[in-house]
């Protein structure tokens, strides 16, 4: 099972816990959970509002919660340019680009989102 930029929602919506119960429950034992999420640098507070980020701790401790063995990660998808502190959050970068044509170029030359992968085993 592979989740991409999912689980901000699921966790500002504070249904983290349920909805890692039920990846947990559909997978059979063996099972891989891959995770791909809009990274939020561990020495930044949670904002209040949604942004999109969160933290890479919050998912693994979330995961493991529920009953998933940490497996590994890879930084495939990070990107160093995205300083995670955008007007809109990760929706002011691409693809979105929320804020139109507003600092566009300055937004396409960073990128999209920093971003953890991570890789959970069901025991």
């Amino acid at each position: 099972m592979v989740l991409f930029r999912h689980m901000h929602g699921r966790i500002y919506s504070n249904n983290g816990p349920q909805a890692m119960k039920l990846y947990f429950d559909a997978l059979k034992p063996g099972g891989i959970l891959g995770i791909e999420q809009h990274r939020l640098p561990e020495n930044r507070a949670r904002p209040e509002k949604l942004t999109g980020y969160i933290k890479e701790s919050e998912l693994i401790k979330l995961a493991e919660d529920a009953g998933f063995k940490f497996a590994g990660k890879s930084e495939i998808n990070a990107n160093p340019k995205d300083t995670a502190d955008w007007p809109n959050g990760v929706w002011t970068l691409p693809p979105t680009l929320q804020l139109g044509d507003k600092d566009k170029d300055k937004y396409l030359a960073i990128g999209e989102s920093d971003r953890m992968t991570l890789r959970f085993v069901k025991p």
